[in-house]
């Protein structure tokens, strides 16, 4: 195995991460991802695709977001480390599978803080106009102020772990409270169960539009609870806080989500649903939630949710802004990128990773597609990023099987795969469109991998464990050509249903593959060795005043 140089500080000690998070703390960073822009534009973008049965999709990815959920719990409290979702897969399959989904898992994050920045100032512009020009995009003056945001999410991030949880928490209760108002006030006043057999019956568009509704906004809004296990190199007590923070966060998500998506039916006027679900609050409307309030009345509650449409996405961009940089952190810190990346400042922040993910937040200010078309995107990277976690576990429980697990995955061998299923199934439905287009940001990764790999020094190359890809590329060309063949925007070769077991056919050959291709176990062993330098107080959460204690010997 390579071994790398470490910078280091004071008496030969290098800077590391600061466990700061509290069980709060972590809850609330899990929270603020989920509670963003997706509340409100989710239930509107979910109605127009499924009609009533909108609230199956949301029962629906709930019980996938949560099996999913589950897996993360497990390896984030066992293998508690920063940017935990791009660095599991490596100790699993080395390099190329590390970088796999590493490069996922980064190319979301980091794409979200620019997203949930426009989703704000589209929504401010409706009371402050000229951010936004006629085509959607932001003007001089929108630019400016989407820059001055992610400047501060970038100071607040640089200051220390302490002030991103401190900022987070006063905007996560926030996050809370409105959503909860809303749902409670529209019901209140306005609640008509007849709506959702309105415009054509319970579900309009059948189990496609049930199916097509989940990367519309729906998986978006509920996606965000693994931020817990990314800053779980931060955490107190990762063993235990870790998988309560991702369960926990998951579940309230959830409920929340299902009950403003009632309650959001139930407020419509029946009127708009004479003609179907195409424009059930009016065409064009950026602010279904403000225009239902406003039409019943209620100019008070309108005020309040134009002032969260800034707070919630703005709330959730400061998040992902430090979760990126903590991904590309994890990229740096295995050497697939300039291993400068992954330098920690005294404050135990990555800084030179934060200030990466601010230049290539402005990047992506320059025109962007639909808010649908990006969340869409932005849905299948995560989900090729999930994907890996199921196979990750199974073999970690394989060949590190004494090590402590404050929580356990029921019954592993039926979940993990199921899990992996789960993922699969939501990436063919988000339509070959956009699958294609994820495949080519895949492809560009790779690119970027072998110039990185080309320039570095031979001490910095990690072994390349290629023997990873005998899986990895099946599996994506075989999703991208069911993707080709099914019924969402493909070709429509695979009949409906039968295409749905064809991808949980596809998913199952491909985890058995993957669990046959892993590394050797004392590879395996080795590495997780060498990671612990970064996760001190992997068993004991009272650490020194450094933060640092002995690694866990292998094995315990």
């Amino acid at each position: 195995m390579v071994q790398y140089p470490m910078p280091t500080v004071g008496h030969g000690r290098r800077p590391s991460f600061k466990r700061e998070l509290s069980l709060l703390a972590l809850t609330f960073v899990s929270l603020g991802s989920i509670i963003g822009s997706g509340w409100l534009l989710g239930a509107l973008t979910a109605a127009t695709a499924a009609g009533g049965a909108s609230i199956v999709s949301w029962s629906l990815a709930g019980g996938m977001i949560v099996l999913l959920a589950l897996v993360h719990a497990e390896l984030g409290a066992a293998y508690p480390l920063a940017g935990g979702t791009g660095r599991w897969p490596r100790l699993a399959f080395g390099s190329l599978g590390g970088f796999t989904a590493g490069w996922a898992a980064w190319l979301q994050a980091v794409t979200i803080a620019p997203i949930e920045v426009e989703a704000a100032l589209s929504y401010l512009d409706h009371q402050w106009h000229g951010l936004i020009n006629s085509a959607g995009g932001l003007t001089s003056v929108g630019l400016g102020g989407a820059t001055a945001l992610m400047l501060l999410f970038t100071v607040i991030n640089i200051l220390g772990v302490r002030w991103l949880a401190d900022s987070n928490t006063i905007t996560v209760l926030w996050k809370i409270a409105i959503p909860v108002l809303t749902a409670v006030v529209l019901v209140v006043v306005s609640f008509r169960s007849s709506n959702f057999t309105a415009g054509g019956g319970f579900a309009p568009y059948g189990a496609h539009g049930v199916f097509a509704a989940l990367p519309l906004g729906v998986l978006f809004a509920l996606n965000g609870f693994e931020q817990a296990a990314q800053m779980a190199g931060e955490a107190r007590d990762p063993q235990h806080n870790v998988p309560r923070a991702v369960i926990g966060s998951v579940i309230v998500g959830t409920l929340l989500y299902l009950a403003l998506e009632g309650a959001f039916i139930g407020a419509l006027n029946p009127r708009d649903l004479l003609h179907g679900w195409a424009n059930p609050v009016g065409t064009g409307d950026f602010g279904p939630y403000a225009t239902l309030a406003t039409g019943l009345g209620l100019g008070w509650l309108a005020v309040i949710l134009y002032i969260d449409a800034f707070i919630s996405p703005a709330g959730t961009g400061l998040v992902y802004l430090g979760v990126s940089a903590r991904l590309s952190y994890a990229l740096g810190h295995a050497g697939y990128i300039p291993r400068g990346i992954s330098r920690i400042s005294s404050r135990g922040v990555p800084y030179t990773s934060i200030i990466l993910s601010f230049i290539v937040g402005l990047i992506c200010f320059l025109p962007f597609p639909s808010w649908q078309g990006l969340v869409q995107l932005t849905t299948s990277a995560t989900l090729i990023m999930y994907g890996f976690a199921p196979i990750t576990l199974l073999i970690l429980r394989k060949t590190d099987p004494h090590r402590t697990r404050p929580y356990r995955l029921p019954a592993p061998s039926v979940l993990a795969p199921l899990a992996f299923i789960a993922a699969n199934e939501i990436i063919y439905w988000t339509s070959w469109t956009i699958v294609g287009k994820l495949m080519l940001a895949i492809i560009a990764g790779y690119a970027l991998f072998g110039i990185s790999y080309a320039l570095g020094r031979p001490i910095e190359r990690p072994p390349l464990d290629s023997r990873s890809l005998i899986w990895i590329l099946p599996w994506l060309t075989g999703l991208t050509l069911i993707s080709y063949l099914g019924q969402y925007d493909g070709r429509k070769l695979i009949p409906e249903w039968v295409d749905l077991g064809v991808v949980a056919a596809f998913s199952i050959l491909i985890c058995a593959l993957a669990v046959r291709l892993h590394l050797p176990a004392e590879r395996i062993l080795a590495t997780i060795a060498a990671e612990q330098l970064d996760a001190p107080a992997r068993l004991d959460p009272q650490v020194s005043k450094t933060g640092i204690t002995p690694p866990e010997p292998l094995g315990v």
